[in-house]
């Protein structure tokens, strides 16, 4: 239980002390906003009135190129114009990244500048803000495809091996919560599709490179007519169009994800065309990216994402898999 009271406390402790290199009083008040891969708050000082965001990384997911790697892929998406998203803030001496001592583990944070907004409503007009967001990832991947990545850019590969394989980053969905044996086995044979399936398709600079990868409704901020895009925590190399399977997280059993899925792909060809060979590769990356959650939820039992799926997200993907199997199978 990483994530437990006693720790939250002493990250928020250390995340007062480290205020004032951002210019901003220890005596500020610090709030928790999620907990997922890491620990994220909210720094509001109400004199002068300023609020950022200050992000707690996990221990031993980035390493410290990493993670300033994420930073100048984020400013220079903001230089060209290509997203609103967040401004990473310096500290007085021009710095990104800061780190801080928690016992023997040195963990590492970066600021923010705060983007006023909230989560699309899905009771709402959502197919209208996954259309903006289809335009959003046309352009993100034009500027991909462009972009001459500067000297140290290191950022994680998220191939089949790297999302289901055995150097799966987010652990094994064999150890998914509540998987019975007979789901099990619906589901080896759905990895074993899977694996063949994106092999064919491949891994040609016409389908895969540096995407943003968790374009999730909890990662969109809308106000008025913008739709903001934040964490690029999982930003890395994979497929151009996992990005769509990686938007509708958490809800791939929705009955209206078809609706959402027309809204993105007319989106993205408003920006740029979209090969059939892609938009057909759209189901298998959804069920791909359905199973990596599955794994997800089991080893990150203590956040709240987690614990609020349980095991019905398992049996949900159990029943997604049989009906995939049933037609790409």
């Amino acid at each position: 239980m990483l994530y437990d009271a006693d720790f939250l406390t002493r990250l928020s402790t250390a995340v007062s002390a480290l205020c004032p290199v951002w210019g901003v009083s220890a005596h500020a008040n610090v709030r928790l906003l999620t907990i997922s891969e890491n620990a994220t708050f909210l720094v509001h000082e109400e004199t002068p009135d300023r609020k950022l965001i200050i992000r707690v990384h996990r221990p031993d997911y980035h390493s410290e190129a990493e993670i300033l790697s994420e930073l100048a892929w984020i400013e220079a998406l903001r230089r060209d114009g290509v997203v609103p998203t967040p401004r990473p803030i310096p500290t007085g001496d021009g710095s990104l990244l800061q780190r801080f001592s928690d016992g023997e583990t040195v963990r590492h944070a970066v600021a923010f500048e705060f983007m006023s907004g909230k989560e699309p409503d899905a009771d709402l007009d959502l197919a209208k803000w996954y259309g903006a967001l289809g335009e959003i990832n046309a352009r993100l991947h034009q500027h991909s495809r462009q972009w001459t990545h500067p000297d140290r850019f290191i950022r994680k590969t998220w191939n089949f091996d790297r999302i289901l394989g055995d150097g799966a980053y987010w652990g094994d969905w064999r150890a998914a919560l509540g998987l019975t044996p007979d789901g099990k086995k619906v589901l080896e044979r759905t990895h074993a599709l899977l694996e063949k399936q994106t092999r064919a398709y491949g891994y040609g600079a016409d389908r895969f490179g540096l995407v943003h990868c968790d374009m999730r409704a909890a990662n969109l901020l809308v106000e008025g007519d913008r739709l903001g895009v934040i964490d690029f925590d999982d930003c890395g190399l994979s497929w151009f169009t996992y990005d769509f399977a990686a938007a509708i997280s958490f809800m791939e059993h929705e009955p209206f994800i078809p609706q959402l899925m027309a809204a993105w792909l007319e989106g993205y060809r408003r920006v740029a065309p979209l090969d059939p060979e892609h938009e057909a590769a759209l189901p298998m990356f959804i069920m791909l990216r359905r199973m990596q959650l599955t794994a997800w939820i089991a080893s990150h039992a203590e956040t709240p994402t987690a614990q609020s799926m349980g095991t019905a997200y398992t049996d949900g993907t159990v029943a997604l898999a049989e009906r995939y199997l049933a037609k790409h199978g």
